[in-house]
């Protein structure tokens, strides 16, 4: 929405019912009464003076499809997928099939955009580097009340999900010849984000699949260094990063994130993300609409 506002576009947002959140032992998740209830809000919503509608992940975008279907109405679709609508998912074939139906269609990396079936434009999510910036990890680690005399790296997920493989990041740890803390964070607000993240000696990030991950550009917006497996546009954003890492096996994972503890030194990362900003995104997205309705 900051990116759209940036580039002079008026937004409505209708949010889905109901709450999706990650707690640390388990997924919350929205039902399928929730998105029963949220069909005539799209609907009714549609009738107003718009343009187009924007389908902003992949289970809204049916929805969008049919309010842009509506008699009167005829608004052009531009939908855009974050990545985690094809794992696991049992309506992957649904989000698929309208998806097909969109007039445009957007992915926040390469790395999405060669798992779409279908032409699309790559337009990366942005890091609010004001909010996202190094602070003194003594000062970071007083905030979140964290020791100031142990080795910590950060999990910056809940265990409970799946895809971010909590068991691999624990392996690690574990297996390291110096004792480090793994901590985890879970639905803390989010503007306490970058002081976990400065807190951290480093950012371990396991995931098994990723379009992004978000949490890796915001790290390295901390100058945090980041250990990763080769998902998403990790290695795009850090393989000419200082004091972070990109690696796939457990035994790598071990010794890439041994020699950043070794090390003790902040990465240069932030100089990597400062480069993409939240109004360029509006900029981007908003040449997407102009193609989008310049053809319809």
């Amino acid at each position: 929405m900051t990116a759209l506002e940036h580039a002079g576009i008026e937004v409505t947002t209708v949010p889905v019912p109901g709450e999706h959140r990650a707690r640390e032992d388990a997924v919350s998740r929205r039902t399928p009464f929730d998105y029963v209830q949220y069909l005539p809000q799209v609907l009714r919503e549609s009738r107003g003076e718009y343009d187009l509608v924007h389908a902003n992940y992949g289970l809204t975008v049916p929805f969008a499809v049919a309010a842009a279907s509506l008699p009167r109405t005829e608004l052009p679709v531009v939908s855009t997928l974050w990545g985690g609508e094809y794992r696991d998912n049992p309506f992957a074939s649904i989000i698929e099939r309208f998806t097909a139906r969109s007039d445009r269609i957007v992915v926040p990396s390469n790395t999405m955009a060669d798992r779409v079936d279908q032409p699309s434009h790559v337009v990366p999510f942005p890091v609010d580097t004001t909010q996202f910036r190094p602070i003194p990890r003594a000062e970071a680690r007083e905030r979140v009340e964290w020791p100031t005399d142990e080795r910590i790296v950060l999990f910056p997920y809940a265990p409970s999900r799946e895809e971010k493989n909590y068991p691999l990041a624990r392996r690690v740890v574990d297996e390291l010849e110096h004792e480090v803390s793994l901590r985890t964070v879970a639905n803390e607000p989010y503007d306490e984000m970058p002081s976990y993240l400065n807190a951290a000696d480093a950012v371990l990030i396991t995931s098994r699949f990723e379009s992004g991950p978000m949490s890796l550009k915001e790290a390295a917006a901390c100058n945090t260094p980041v250990v990763s497996r080769d998902v998403g546009f990790a290695r795009e954003v850090l393989e000419d990063v200082s004091n972070s890492a990109i690696a796939n096996d457990v035994d790598s994972l071990r010794e890439e994130l041994a020699a950043v503890l070794e090390r003790d030194e902040p990465s240069d990362g932030r100089r990597r993300v400062t480069e993409y900003t939240t109004a360029e995104m509006g900029t981007r997205l908003r040449g997407v609409y102009e193609r989008c309705l310049a053809d319809a």
